[in-house]
């Protein structure tokens, strides 16, 4: 007769006294980056902003060692305090730790040159230099300067390539270049080697909400918040699933966890006043998810997809630029283009087909002008070239919130000509827009020269 052994328990982390770490006066070493992470990721995050407020008096009164003055700015960091973390950090040298995370400090405050030369402080002064060069990477990336970049991570070798680091650097390049499908390999396989990389996951959760996946998603999102330091945009942006689902509560704790690190933050406040303000109000989501998902399709571009060259040239002398514009021309419209044949219609019907659609289906919802193809009705006809192509460029094309870009798929909005005919009260009046999401749209809208209707 065999006896089942007893599995032997898997010892629990000891519990990080975040004072006792706080107090410690010499320097700071890298694991103890991992030590703050599981004091806040363990909830201790109003214990850690009490005690380094305390340490900070300390620091400002000049009463405190270097090595106290680095885990000061280190806990700011991780608490999304980055000014502080900024202020603080900026008085230190000569210290690895200290000058790593002033660099991951000053890439949150959008200052890329400058966190690069603290990345290479980093690695001159002992922090993990495989690490630090790719971290220094992203910052040259960050400043435009993609080539170089990407000479910086493949100088790291057979060691970087074994880091998630490394592969979601790449993920950023190709992203920077166009090659969206590329970039999501890279950072699938970032998470593949760490499954906590948050930036690879809030990348990837990002183009499954772009997609309309808002369950895989939403699934990403969370994956990213399982550790610190926390992005706030992560919080935000689940948040704000949560909310298109229905799920008031989560998302509300989305908000709230936001203002624990900001208290100022103007977006989480605005967000949990539109949920007090919506949350007893019932809507069919199955119904709105499907017109999401139906209108972040026909808003995608046709260059998107795998064209023959005479195809694309002919498309865009028409003014085509996007499956939904193809379901609002005929077929007879397509073959009176120039150098427009029936092996190029093939191709169109054939792309359509593989997504449900076809050429003209949606010729009774929209009667466009003869001579200004794919803007809506209702715009004068008297239109330059080209105004013709900014009036009939995607909403998708606006750098909009995850919020603003379900808004205006609920209300099949998909060029900027249909959006400018909405009037402020339209767009207020749909589920989960408020005023955060109406001033976004109009600071887009004014940067291309264009405003509401009644605006």
């Amino acid at each position: 007769m065999s006896v089942d052994k007893a599995k032997p328990a898997v010892k629990a982390p000891e519990p990080v006294n975040v004072k006792e770490m706080l107090q410690n006066r010499g320097p700071m070493v890298a694991d103890e980056l991992a030590q703050f992470r599981r004091a806040i990721a363990a909830d201790q995050v109003m214990q850690t902003r009490i005690e380094i407020d305390a340490l900070l008096r300390e620091v400002e009164a000049g009463e405190t060692q270097s090595g106290a003055i680095v885990r000061a700015g280190v806990g700011a960091y991780l608490l999304a305090q980055h000014a502080i973390a900024n202020r603080i950090l900026s008085g230190v040298t000569g210290d690895a730790v200290g000058s790593y995370v002033h660099g991951l400090t000053l890439l949150a405050l959008d200052k890329p040159a400058e966190a690069a030369e603290k990345f290479a402080a980093a690695a001159k002064a002992g922090f993990d230099s495989v690490e630090a060069t790719l971290k220094r990477a992203g910052a040259i990336r960050l400043q435009g300067r993609v080539d170089e970049a990407e000479q910086v991570v493949r100088s790291t070798g057979t060691e970087g390539a074994r880091r998630a680091e490394y592969s979601y650097q790449m993920g950023c390049i190709l992203a920077d270049r166009g090659d969206t499908y590329g970039a999501i390999e890279y950072f699938e396989r970032a998470v593949d080697m760490d499954p906590h990389h948050a930036q690879a996951l809030f990348r990837l959760a990002g183009e499954n909400a772009l997609y309309g996946n808002d369950s895989e998603a939403i699934r990403l999102y969370e994956q990213s918040l399982s550790k610190a330091p926390y992005h706030l945009g992560a919080l935000l942006n689940l948040g704000l699933l949560y909310e298109d689902r229905g799920n008031y509560p989560a998302a509300a704790f989305c908000f709230r966890r936001i203002l624990s690190f900001d208290p100022e933050h103007a977006r989480a406040r605005m967000y949990m006043k539109d949920i007090e303000a919506t949350s007893d109000m019932f809507y069919d989501d199955d119904v709105a998810r499907n017109e999401a998902r139906l209108e972040q399709l026909l808003s995608r571009p046709v260059t998107d997809f795998e064209l023959s060259v005479r195809s694309r040239n002919c498309l865009a002398s028409m003014n085509i630029m996007t499956l939904g514009d193809l379901t609002r021309t005929t077929e007879n419209d397509l073959l009176q283009g120039k150098n427009f044949g029936e092996t190029s219609l093939v191709e169109i019907r054939e792309l359509m087909a593989q997504h449900g659609l076809t050429v003209g289906q949606n010729l009774q919802a929209v009667a466009k002008p003869a001579h200004a193809p794919g803007l809506p009705v209702g715009l004068p006809l008297e239109l330059s070239p080209q105004e013709q192509q900014l009036l009939s460029s995607a909403v998708s094309d606006l750098q909009l919130s995850v919020r603003a870009r379900k808004c205006m798929a609920r209300l099949q909005i998909a060029s900027l000509g249909e959006l400018i005919q909405r009037s402020p009260d339209d767009l207020l009046s749909t589920k989960n827009f408020g005023v955060t999401s109406l001033n976004e749209i109009r600071q887009q809208l004014a940067e291309r020269g264009l405003k509401l209707r009644n605006d």
